[in-house]
């Protein structure tokens, strides 16, 4: 039977510019709160502390050289080192943190990662427009474009490639969580919402995912959220 297909072009719901749209997005930027716990399990938070600003719904990171520099009041002034790009902030904690684990060991394997942590970072533009980032919601048969269902594939191939080739005796891509799973999350988040047919294994994968601590933790903020952004609801 041919799943339902929801329109999401049918009345604009919304008078918000794409920018303000993805600002506004539920906590659109995962990699700056996974990687970040990563770098805290190395005991480094004292150095790098994920911040998210009243006035928006990212998460950028700046970097203090102590946590009195956290103080609300003195913050604006003191900033250092202020990033909003997930790339930069996963390249920079790495290098700032080179025991935290956010790359892979392994050369080939960290070369690897770092291909198909660029290909999700500049790629894959139907998933970010026809299945927007949504973690409160759940749209069972949701309809997927000939365009969409292609994406889904390659992100498969990728993660099947990974865990094959890398993933050993662990579930993530490369074995452990590293900065690969991290920008992947928001993936999962997507396909578990919108209910993408993955294989057994796959899903596997997004269970460990969503059930490790800082992707938990990640998901709890976003539930918590009670801004709904209109553009990203349709109709069941």
């Amino acid at each position: 039977m041919k799943p339902k297909q929801f329109d999401r072009n049918a009345e604009p719901c919304n008078t918000e510019s794409p920018n303000e749209l993805t600002r506004r997005s539920f906590l659109g930027v995962g990699v700056a709160l996974a990687g970040g716990a990563l770098a805290r399990s190395a005991q480094a938070a004292e150095n790098a502390q994920p911040v998210r600003y009243p006035d928006a719904r990212i998460v950028v990171l700046n970097h203090y050289t102590d946590l009195k520099d956290l103080d609300p009041k003195t913050l604006p002034q003191r900033r250092r080192d202020h990033l909003d790009d997930s790339l930069a902030i996963g390249e920079y904690l790495a290098e700032e943190f080179p025991n935290a684990g956010l790359w892979p060991a392994d050369k080939a394997a960290r070369a690897h990662a770092r291909s198909i942590v660029a290909e999700m970072h500049s790629g894959f533009a139907a998933l970010r427009e026809h299945l927007p980032m949504n973690i409160q919601a759940h749209y069972p048969g949701f309809y997927k474009s000939p365009t969409v269902r292609k994406e889904i594939a390659r992100v498969a191939a990728i993660w099947t490639a990974c865990l094959e080739r890398f993933g050993g005796d662990g579930p993530f891509l490369f074995g452990s969580f590293t900065l690969a799973d991290a920008f992947y999350a928001p993936v999962v988040m997507r396909f578990t919402s919108y209910d993408a047919e993955l294989s057994p294994a796959l899903h596997a994968y997004m269970e460990a995912v969503r059930a490790q601590p800082s992707v938990k933790e990640w998901i709890a903020l976003a539930r918590a959220d009670q801004y709904l952004n209109p553009a990203y609801q349709f109709a069941r």
